[in-house]
């Protein structure tokens, strides 16, 4: 009889133990397990093992009703699945999933909060470290999972300031595109959502090139996530939070205001946008400043920022 795997020596570890545990329970052999969700023997062993490929989310389902789990190895699985990223950027996902406020600044693509599925699926397709398509609908799944926040009762203060170049390019083809920006519309009329663009005309800034992320927790304290292409860092001394916070209010201060950035996405979405006149920033700056105050405290601030409050439907 094979010698049980440490459960305590990864999430993996523990996830093969309790398939096994729960395998033995049933009275079923490997190759019975196997048979019924319809994968080789050997793919039990390695589970069970904890070794080879990680197990999919389709699997862990399967697993689940094959051996009565009441949804144990569904829940286990988003551990297993974060375990093959770095520790930084477990740490950011762990951080995102409590976070009451989360501001971010997005140079290339839609933030993962917003897309639509079509949208992360063409986007994830071209991903390096990609193995397959079984990884890669377990990656768009995984990603739509984590949507769920904006609609959970204790769902973070969203405000993303988009650079002009992700309504503009096409990620998708010119349909998936039309839709994701259809969908980023609508995610803005929510109370708890503040849709900015940065347009083309701003010219060069501090965190050009990648992403930023601005999370505060419950406990009131503020971690930062940087990312780019191929590498993230997650920043957590309240120094560096506050001086990127502070790049953060000066993206937010020379992006279009809210209710101008809706108006720039739906005329990019119809087509319509092409040298469009932009007002002056000085314009911009006195309208965002109206719009912020006639919406409950969501003030520009030169400083350190703060957890924005609800606004009243119109």
């Amino acid at each position: 009889m094979a010698k049980e795997i440490d459960p305590s020596t990864s999430m993996a570890a523990l996830f093969g133990s309790r398939v096994r545990r729960l395998r033995l329970a049933a009275g079923l052999t490997q190759a019975e397990l196997a048979r019924k969700i319809h994968v080789v023997s050997s793919r039990i062993a390695q589970i069970e093992r904890a070794c080879g490929a990680k197990p999919t989310l389709s699997m862990a389902q399967a697993l689940d009703v094959a051996l009565n789990a009441d949804n144990l190895l569904v829940d286990l699985w988003p551990y297993v699945y974060r375990e093959a990223f770095p520790d930084w950027s477990r740490m950011f996902m762990a951080y995102a999933e409590r976070a009451v406020s989360i501001r971010q600044y997005t140079a290339h693509v839609m933030p993962g909060l917003l897309q639509t599925e079509a949208y992360a699926r063409a986007l994830l397709s071209v991903g390096q470290t990609l193995t397959g398509e079984e990884q890669l609908e377990e990656r768009v799944a995984a990603r739509m999972a984590r949507q769920e926040r904006l609609t959970a009762p204790d769902r973070p203060n969203l405000w993303v300031v988009l650079d002009e170049a992700v309504l503009r390019r096409p990620v998708g083809g010119h349909a998936v595109m039309h839709e994701q920006l259809k969908r980023l519309l609508g995610n803005a009329e929510e109370t708890s959502i503040t849709v900015q663009v940065l347009p083309f005309d701003q010219g060069e800034h501090s965190v050009m090139g990648g992403s930023l992320t601005l999370l505060t927790l419950p406990d009131g304290s503020e971690v930062a996530y940087r990312e780019g292409a191929h590498h993230g860092q997650l920043t957590e001394e309240p120094d560096d939070v506050r001086r990127l916070t502070l790049a953060y209010d000066r993206l937010r201060a020379a992006a279009l205001p809210p209710l101008m950035s809706l108006d720039m996405i739906r005329s990019v979405m119809e087509g319509n946008h092409h040298a469009a006149h932009l007002p002056s920033q000085s314009a911009r700056h006195r309208v965002a400043q109206k719009q912020l105050q006639q919406s409950g405290g969501w003030r520009l601030r030169g400083g350190r920022g703060r957890t924005p409050r609800h606004r009243p439907r119109p």
